[in-house]
């Protein structure tokens, strides 16, 4: 199986490995899910699994982050771009 053969929405990452992947720290992790900006699978008992997708969506949030963004600006632009997206 070649890595272009994997769904990029299945969790496969847990939340230390996911972290290092994206330059941030585990509890940034779960602040974001809290806040609703992302929403990682889990397995049956409840462990995180982070997607490539999932990765995608915490580089832009460090980026927005880095642009002068909080939290709530993050959310509002994250939820225009999903929108976006799917009118297209």
């Amino acid at each position: 199986m070649s890595s272009s053969d994997v769904d990029p929405t299945q969790g496969v990452y847990g939340i230390s490995v996911a972290a290092d992947l994206v330059g941030m720290d585990p509890q940034s992790l779960r602040l974001y899910e809290r806040r609703g900006l992302l929403e990682p699978a889990r397995t049956g008992g409840g462990t995180r699994r982070y997607s490539s997708d999932d990765l995608a969506r915490l580089q832009r949030i460090g980026y927005l982050l880095a642009a002068g963004l909080n939290l709530a600006g993050i959310a509002k632009v994250l939820e225009l771009e999903t929108e976006n997206a799917r009118l297209r």
